[in-house]
């Protein structure tokens, strides 16, 4: 059996082999210590808890929200990015894709000196109407969203560069708006990246953390998310810890799994 093994893998390949291995170990080895130290007799219990509904309804309630406005201003700006000519426009879209390698927690206070009490934009905010951002359900909302559209937006952006424009033109000559030609022919040409962002842009905030703990604080029923569950429970209840954690791997595989056509070709 070995012998044969290595015959299907020259020498120069058998060490890639090895490394290739090792490498999916970093991965996989992990996920199993997680699934070996899951309580699967007790995980019912662990999951119908109060604590684990409240973080999951918060969870699931802000995430959606958040993949909502990402859909809403997200493709809007994508469209700008990939086909408005403007001084500046580097600038910007490095700006749109900070998030995406921000330390999170940075995001989080960066939004609070922005929206919070006494922010740049939430304290006039805040003296016209008595609305406060900070602490609520509806600043998870925006810390998800922050960190979330930019996936939305390079997904849609590089989709609607990459089509080729004959189609959208030749609408135009027949006498389409240009809401038909976006409505009728863009929209259907780019709607697989769509899914795919709108899909990436609601994971990357279901798994949020540090903009959210930073910004809307960690109050279990009102703000308090499944990752923030999981942080507290690591400290007092690491059965609970396991078990949130576990339900978070199961929706991210999930996700990439439904997203393996779109990024990976068929074997």
């Amino acid at each position: 059996g070995s012998q044969r093994v290595l015959h299907s893998f020259p020498a120069g390949r058998s060490s890639d082999l090895v490394l290739g291995v090792v490498g999916a170990a970093v991965f996989v080895v992990p996920l199993a210590g997680l699934v070996s130290r899951t309580p699967w007799a007790d995980l019912p219990d662990l999951v119908a808890s109060a604590v684990v509904v409240d973080a999951l309804r918060i969870s699931f309630f802000t995430s959606l929200a958040a993949a909502a406005l990402s859909l809403v201003f997200g493709v809007p700006l994508a469209w700008v990015l990939a086909r408005v000519e403007f001084p500046g426009r580097r600038l910007v879209r490095a700006v749109v894709t900070l998030p995406m390698v921000l330390p999170p927690v940075v995001g989080g206070a960066a939004l609070l000196f922005a929206l919070g009490r006494r922010g740049l934009v939430g304290e006039p905010i805040n003296e016209a109407t008595g609305f406060l951002l900070p602490f609520s359900i509806w600043g998870v909302v925006v810390a998800n969203t922050f960190v979330a559209m930019p996936f939305l937006v390079i997904t849609v952006e590089g989709a609607l560069s990459g089509i080729d424009q004959r189609y959208e033109r030749a609408a135009a000559t027949l006498g389409a708006s240009r809401l038909d030609v976006f409505r009728r022919v863009t929209l259907p040409m780019i709607a697989p990246s769509l899914r795919a962002g709108l899909v990436l842009a609601w994971a990357r905030a279901l798994g949020e953390f540090g903009a959210t703990v930073t910004f809307a604080g960690n109050l279990q029923g009102r703000t308090q998310t499944l990752p923030l569950a999981v942080f507290v429970a690591l400290e007092s209840d690491r059965d609970t810890a396991v078990a949130i954690s576990l339900v978070l791997v199961a929706v991210s595989l999930f996700v990439l799994v439904l997203l393996r056509d779109r990024w990976w070709s068929h074997s």
